[in-house]
């Protein structure tokens, strides 16, 4: 598979877990973070539908606005 590096914005938290991966475990995140978004590429929902779907599920496992307004804050 051809690769190409691209520069995504993520929290500060995310980087760190990432930057504090080793190589193996990047490696693993960068390909599971390619299938999620090859995946939405593929989905023919528009991509707000996908979104929403995606603050549902984050809400069900426990995301509250509270969290999130944290998160975007950092």
């Amino acid at each position: 598979m051809e690769t190409k590096t691209i520069t995504i914005r993520v929290s500060h938290e995310a980087a760190s877990t990432y930057e504090a991966a080793s190589a193996e475990q990047q490696r693993k995140l960068d390909a599971l973070l390619s299938l999620k978004l090859s995946e939405v590429a593929r989905d023919k929902r528009p991509l707000e539908a996908i979104m929403s779907e995606m603050s549902r599920k984050a809400q069900e496992r426990g995301l509250t606005p509270e969290i999130l307004k944290s998160i975007l804050d950092e």
